[in-house]
């Protein structure tokens, strides 16, 4: 399974449009070579280099469907729910490092699921992260 983004290289940076200070909107993602047994997909996009070494959560997102090639530029696709970030809304959160930072890496991690999930919208990636743990098949992962 392959996740990239035309609008970044892997270990590439990040447009501004993304981020916290430009549009706040989440960047295309596309997928390849889904596992056919997978019955669905889940992101997590994160940050590890976040203060005091707690990674910190911009994006949840399961229950997407499995043939998606693409998830397009500020945009959920249809059918999938959304998490709680860790700036306290639902939804994408765009890159945001305090100002004098080195640079933070930005993880795009995308799972292959052996089922639907039953989390509903805004939960948190706590019980994402165990669901995933019960029914991972495949993942992949492209770093901004």
């Amino acid at each position: 399974m392959v996740i990239t983004s035309p609008s970044f290289k892997d270990g590439e940076f990040i447009p501004k449009k993304f981020s916290c200070s430009g549009g706040d909107i989440n960047p295309e993602l596309q997928i390849q070579n889904v596992p056919p047994e997978a019955k669905s997909l889940a992101l997590i996009m994160d940050d590890p280099d976040a203060t005091r070494g707690v990674m910190f959560t911009h994006w949840l997102l399961w229950n997407i469907d499995p043939q998606t090639a693409v998830i397009k530029e500020e945009s959920v696709p249809s059918g999938a729910v959304e998490g709680m970030n860790d700036f306290g809304r639902i939804g994408y959160g765009g890159p945001c490092p305090p100002r004098g930072n080195k640079p933070h890496h930005y993880h795009f991690k995308l799972y292959a699921l052996r089922v639907m999930l039953s989390l509903k919208l805004g939960a948190d990636k706590k019980s994402l992260e165990s669901e995933i743990n019960k029914y991972l098949v495949n993942e992949a992962m492209v770093v901004g």
